[in-house]
């Protein structure tokens, strides 16, 4: 890191298996002013694994506005600061989109710092096309706001990236079958955990299987896009 410039570091963590964390975040977190995290218990945890003793705050979506001025005074002042949420890349689908938009506006320096992402992990070992995707993240809590986002997604021809917890995977799947139809999907859980798996078929059959088991673990819901719809032009 260059001195005399504060700079706020966006750093992927691991989604489940610690080993999954790059040399280069390390280096980031071991060289930091402060770490910023979504939750400081669980941060703390990854950072005793690898000896690392930086001071560390929280901030989340909650996080009142002084909190967010202190971390932007630390960078004015020409500390580096590191953000990590839970697991995986920060902003998608956690929080910190606030304090990343202030410190574009003030100009600050931010960098990312690539590394583990459930999205995509769950996306390549799918067996569904991902050259195309698109990424929705969690639905709609309520059902009926759930349903309305996948009749806006009926037609769509991408792929596309789902997050989903184990208490609303089942409403979730049925919704899906009733409007997608037997579109093949992939659920993904516990990725790079000790018990990952991937349930593969058509949604039908996916649902099946998951009325057939206990709670599963936070999962990637990967479902096949629309078949392109071919139009033909009158002689």
């Amino acid at each position: 890191m260059t001195e005399g410039s504060g700079k706020l570091f966006l750093v992927s963590t691991p989604i489940g298996n610690l080993k999954d964390i790059t040399l280069r975040a390390l280096e980031v977190l071991r060289s930091a002013k402060w770490i910023v995290c979504e939750d400081t218990r669980h941060t703390r945890k990854l950072l005793s694994h690898y000896d690392i003793h930086a001071p560390v705050t929280s901030f989340h979506d909650h996080t009142s506005s002084g909190k967010r001025d202190f971390i932007l005074r630390e960078l004015e002042q020409g500390k580096h600061v590191a953000y990590v949420t839970d697991s995986g890349t920060p902003l998608i689908s956690d929080p910190g989109y606030s304090l990343v938009r202030a410190v574009v506006e003030k100009g600050i320096g931010l960098e990312g710092i690539p590394g583990p992402s459930a999205l995509v992990a769950g996306l390549v070992v799918s067996g569904i096309p991902c050259e195309k995707f698109v990424f929705e993240g969690f639905l709609p809590y309520k059902e009926g706001a759930m349903r309305k986002a996948l009749e806006k997604l009926r037609l769509e021809e991408r792929t596309m990236v789902f997050y989903e917890s184990p208490h609303r995977i089942e409403k979730t799947l049925r919704a899906m079958a009733e409007i997608f139809g037997d579109r093949k999907g992939c659920l993904s859980r516990e990725m790079t955990k000790q018990f990952e798996e991937q349930i593969r078929g058509t949604l039908p059959e996916i649902l099946t299987e998951v009325l057939s088991r206990k709670k599963l673990g936070e999962m990637v819901l990967i479902v096949a896009g629309a078949e392109e719809t071919k139009t033909t032009e009158a002689d």
